[in-house]
Protein backbone atom coordinates (compact mmCIF):
# COMPACT_ATOMS: atom_id res chain seq x y z
CA UNK A 1 0.00 0.00 0.00
CA UNK A 2 2.92 2.08 0.77
CA UNK A 3 4.76 1.70 -2.06
CA UNK A 4 1.06 2.95 -4.55
CA UNK A 5 0.42 5.70 -2.13
CA UNK A 6 4.26 7.13 -2.68
CA UNK A 7 3.71 6.49 -6.40
CA UNK A 8 0.51 8.32 -6.82
CA UNK A 9 1.87 11.13 -4.44
CA UNK A 10 4.59 11.25 -7.39
CA UNK A 11 2.23 11.40 -9.97
CA UNK A 12 0.84 13.91 -8.36
CA UNK A 13 3.43 16.10 -8.01
CA UNK A 14 4.64 15.54 -11.86
CA UNK A 15 0.99 16.65 -12.79
CA UNK A 16 1.47 19.80 -10.72
CA UNK A 17 1.73 22.18 -13.65
CA UNK A 18 -1.56 20.91 -15.02
CA UNK A 19 -3.00 21.60 -11.47
CA UNK A 20 -1.86 25.15 -11.28
CA UNK A 21 -3.36 26.07 -14.92
CA UNK A 22 -7.05 24.13 -13.96
CA UNK A 23 -7.45 25.91 -10.92
CA UNK A 24 -5.30 28.96 -10.46
CA UNK A 25 -8.14 30.72 -11.71
CA UNK A 26 -10.56 29.28 -8.74
CA UNK A 27 -7.78 30.13 -6.39
CA UNK A 28 -7.36 33.90 -7.87
CA UNK A 29 -11.29 34.10 -7.21
CA UNK A 30 -10.55 33.07 -3.06
CA UNK A 31 -7.81 35.46 -2.99
CA UNK A 32 -9.66 38.36 -4.31
CA UNK A 33 -13.21 37.79 -2.49
CA UNK A 34 -12.16 38.05 0.94
CA UNK A 35 -12.48 41.09 3.14
CA UNK A 36 -9.83 43.56 3.75
CA UNK A 37 -9.20 43.14 7.23
CA UNK A 38 -6.97 40.54 8.08
CA UNK A 39 -6.80 39.72 3.87
CA UNK A 40 -3.22 37.83 4.10
CA UNK A 41 -4.12 35.51 6.87
CA UNK A 42 -7.53 34.61 5.10
CA UNK A 43 -6.10 34.19 2.12
CA UNK A 44 -3.64 31.68 3.21
CA UNK A 45 -6.23 30.28 5.65
CA UNK A 46 -9.05 30.02 2.87
CA UNK A 47 -6.32 28.49 -0.32
CA UNK A 48 -5.36 25.91 2.28
CA UNK A 49 -9.06 24.98 3.36
CA UNK A 50 -9.54 24.70 -0.45
CA UNK A 51 -6.74 22.24 -1.18
CA UNK A 52 -8.50 20.01 1.87
CA UNK A 53 -11.49 20.01 0.45
CA UNK A 54 -10.01 19.20 -3.06
CA UNK A 55 -7.75 16.28 -1.62
CA UNK A 56 -10.73 15.23 0.74
CA UNK A 57 -13.22 14.47 -2.76
CA UNK A 58 -10.17 12.95 -4.40
CA UNK A 59 -10.11 10.65 -1.53
CA UNK A 60 -13.89 9.86 -1.51
CA UNK A 61 -13.92 9.31 -5.34
CA UNK A 62 -10.76 6.86 -5.02
CA UNK A 63 -12.68 4.69 -2.06
CA UNK A 64 -16.19 5.01 -4.00
CA UNK A 65 -14.72 3.92 -7.78
CA UNK A 66 -12.10 1.12 -5.76
CA UNK A 67 -15.29 -0.42 -3.48
CA UNK A 68 -17.61 -0.21 -6.48
CA UNK A 69 -14.84 -2.11 -8.79
CA UNK A 70 -14.43 -4.85 -5.50
CA UNK A 71 -17.80 -5.45 -5.16
CA UNK A 72 -18.04 -6.37 -9.46
CA UNK A 73 -15.89 -8.97 -8.47
CA UNK A 74 -17.49 -10.32 -5.66
CA UNK A 75 -20.56 -10.20 -7.73
CA UNK A 76 -19.78 -11.42 -10.62
CA UNK A 77 -17.12 -13.74 -9.33
CA UNK A 78 -14.10 -13.35 -11.16
CA UNK A 79 -10.92 -11.36 -11.23
CA UNK A 80 -10.69 -10.41 -15.03
CA UNK A 81 -12.21 -7.16 -14.68
CA UNK A 82 -9.59 -5.54 -12.15
CA UNK A 83 -6.84 -6.74 -15.03
CA UNK A 84 -8.91 -5.30 -17.56
CA UNK A 85 -9.05 -2.02 -15.27
CA UNK A 86 -5.49 -1.78 -14.48
CA UNK A 87 -4.50 -2.10 -18.13
CA UNK A 88 -6.94 0.70 -18.71
CA UNK A 89 -5.26 2.50 -15.71
CA UNK A 90 -1.96 1.91 -17.67
CA UNK A 91 -3.03 3.14 -21.34
CA UNK A 92 -4.53 6.22 -19.46
CA UNK A 93 -1.18 6.89 -17.80
CA UNK A 94 0.66 7.22 -21.17
CA UNK A 95 -1.66 9.48 -22.61
CA UNK A 96 -0.72 11.46 -19.46
CA UNK A 97 2.62 11.26 -20.33
CA UNK A 98 2.05 12.11 -23.95
CA UNK A 99 -0.13 15.48 -22.45
CA UNK A 100 2.07 16.60 -19.72
CA UNK A 101 4.81 16.51 -22.16
CA UNK A 102 2.84 18.08 -24.69
CA UNK A 103 3.13 16.09 -27.80
CA UNK A 104 -0.46 14.83 -27.53
CA UNK A 105 -3.24 16.30 -26.07
CA UNK A 106 -6.22 13.26 -26.50
CA UNK A 107 -6.51 13.24 -22.75
CA UNK A 108 -8.75 16.33 -23.17
CA UNK A 109 -11.58 14.43 -24.66
CA UNK A 110 -11.83 12.57 -21.45
CA UNK A 111 -12.26 16.02 -19.71
CA UNK A 112 -15.05 16.45 -22.21
CA UNK A 113 -16.76 13.32 -21.27
CA UNK A 114 -16.74 14.53 -17.33
CA UNK A 115 -18.51 18.29 -18.69
CA UNK A 116 -21.48 16.09 -18.60
CA UNK A 117 -21.25 15.56 -14.79
CA UNK A 118 -19.70 18.90 -13.89
CA UNK A 119 -22.60 20.72 -15.32
CA UNK A 120 -25.23 19.45 -12.47
CA UNK A 121 -21.81 20.02 -9.89
CA UNK A 122 -21.35 23.80 -10.80
CA UNK A 123 -24.10 25.48 -9.76
CA UNK A 124 -23.61 24.28 -5.77
CA UNK A 125 -19.44 24.99 -6.31
CA UNK A 126 -20.88 28.50 -7.60
CA UNK A 127 -22.78 29.23 -4.70
CA UNK A 128 -19.93 29.65 -2.56
CA UNK A 129 -18.56 31.97 -4.67
CA UNK A 130 -17.22 34.72 -3.44
CA UNK A 131 -16.49 33.76 -0.05
CA UNK A 132 -17.94 35.13 3.11
CA UNK A 133 -15.66 33.50 5.07
CA UNK A 134 -12.76 31.29 5.08
CA UNK A 135 -14.75 28.12 6.35
CA UNK A 136 -16.68 28.33 3.28
CA UNK A 137 -13.68 27.55 1.24
CA UNK A 138 -13.52 23.53 2.19
CA UNK A 139 -16.85 22.73 0.52
CA UNK A 140 -15.77 24.90 -2.15
CA UNK A 141 -12.65 22.88 -2.50
CA UNK A 142 -14.65 19.42 -2.31
CA UNK A 143 -17.07 20.55 -5.04
CA UNK A 144 -14.17 22.02 -7.32
CA UNK A 145 -12.62 18.80 -6.96
CA UNK A 146 -15.12 16.99 -9.69
CA UNK A 147 -13.78 19.55 -12.23
CA UNK A 148 -13.65 17.61 -14.97
CA UNK A 149 -9.85 16.54 -15.11
CA UNK A 150 -7.72 13.98 -17.21
CA UNK A 151 -5.14 13.71 -14.51
CA UNK A 152 -7.35 12.91 -11.94
CA UNK A 153 -9.25 10.71 -14.16
CA UNK A 154 -5.68 8.95 -14.83
CA UNK A 155 -5.16 8.10 -11.16
CA UNK A 156 -8.69 7.15 -10.16
CA UNK A 157 -8.41 4.61 -12.97
CA UNK A 158 -5.08 3.17 -11.72
CA UNK A 159 -7.01 3.31 -8.10
CA UNK A 160 -10.46 1.85 -9.04
CA UNK A 161 -7.93 -1.01 -10.83
CA UNK A 162 -6.85 -2.05 -7.05
CA UNK A 163 -10.46 -3.39 -6.34
CA UNK A 164 -9.65 -2.53 -2.54
CA UNK A 165 -11.87 0.85 -1.06
CA UNK A 166 -8.90 1.20 1.54
CA UNK A 167 -6.12 1.18 -1.13
CA UNK A 168 -8.16 3.62 -3.48
CA UNK A 169 -8.47 5.75 -0.92
CA UNK A 170 -4.97 5.57 -0.26
CA UNK A 171 -4.13 6.00 -3.21
CA UNK A 172 -6.05 9.23 -4.76
CA UNK A 173 -4.92 10.45 -1.03
CA UNK A 174 -1.47 10.23 -2.10
CA UNK A 175 -2.36 11.80 -5.39
CA UNK A 176 -3.81 14.48 -4.00
CA UNK A 177 -1.15 15.51 -1.08
CA UNK A 178 1.10 15.49 -4.16
CA UNK A 179 -0.25 18.49 -5.61
CA UNK A 180 -0.39 20.30 -2.21
CA UNK A 181 2.78 21.86 -2.57
CA UNK A 182 2.43 23.22 -5.69
CA UNK A 183 -1.54 24.31 -4.91
CA UNK A 184 -0.21 26.12 -2.14
CA UNK A 185 1.80 29.08 -3.90
CA UNK A 186 0.36 32.13 -4.58
CA UNK A 187 1.01 35.24 -5.74
CA UNK A 188 4.48 35.57 -7.72
CA UNK A 189 5.76 32.17 -6.48
CA UNK A 190 3.01 30.34 -8.54
CA UNK A 191 4.44 32.26 -11.37
CA UNK A 192 7.82 31.29 -10.87
CA UNK A 193 6.69 27.96 -10.07
CA UNK A 194 4.64 27.90 -13.31
CA UNK A 195 7.97 28.89 -15.09
CA UNK A 196 9.70 25.53 -13.99
CA UNK A 197 7.17 23.31 -14.47
CA UNK A 198 6.56 24.32 -17.70
CA UNK A 199 10.12 23.79 -18.47
CA UNK A 200 10.90 21.80 -21.37
CA UNK A 201 13.05 19.56 -19.30
CA UNK A 202 10.62 18.70 -16.36
CA UNK A 203 8.10 18.52 -18.58
CA UNK A 204 10.11 15.57 -20.83
CA UNK A 205 11.59 14.05 -17.52
CA UNK A 206 8.10 13.70 -16.05
CA UNK A 207 6.23 12.52 -19.55
CA UNK A 208 9.04 9.85 -18.67
CA UNK A 209 8.99 8.88 -15.52
CA UNK A 210 5.04 8.62 -16.04
CA UNK A 211 5.78 6.21 -19.06
CA UNK A 212 7.93 4.25 -16.95
CA UNK A 213 4.50 3.96 -14.10
CA UNK A 214 2.29 3.29 -17.35
CA UNK A 215 4.32 0.37 -18.87
CA UNK A 216 4.98 -1.13 -15.12
CA UNK A 217 1.04 -1.22 -14.46
CA UNK A 218 0.61 -2.90 -18.01
CA UNK A 219 3.42 -5.47 -17.63
CA UNK A 220 1.38 -6.28 -14.10
CA UNK A 221 -1.61 -6.85 -16.00
CA UNK A 222 -0.14 -9.18 -18.59
CA UNK A 223 1.38 -11.34 -15.67
CA UNK A 224 -1.96 -11.33 -14.13
CA UNK A 225 -3.46 -12.24 -17.00
CA UNK A 226 -1.14 -15.43 -17.26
Amino acid sequence: MMNNFIAAFLIGSLGAGHCLGMCSGIAGAITFSEPQAGKKHNNYTSIFLYNIGRISSYALAGSIFAGASGALIIFFGGKEFLIYLRILAAILMLFLALYISRLYFGLLKLEQFGQFFWQFIKPFARYFIPLKNPIYAFPLGFLWGWLPCGLVYSTLAWAASSGSSRQGFFIMLGFGLGTLPAMLCVGKLTQQLKFYLNHRIFRYGSGLLLTFFALQTFYIALLQLR
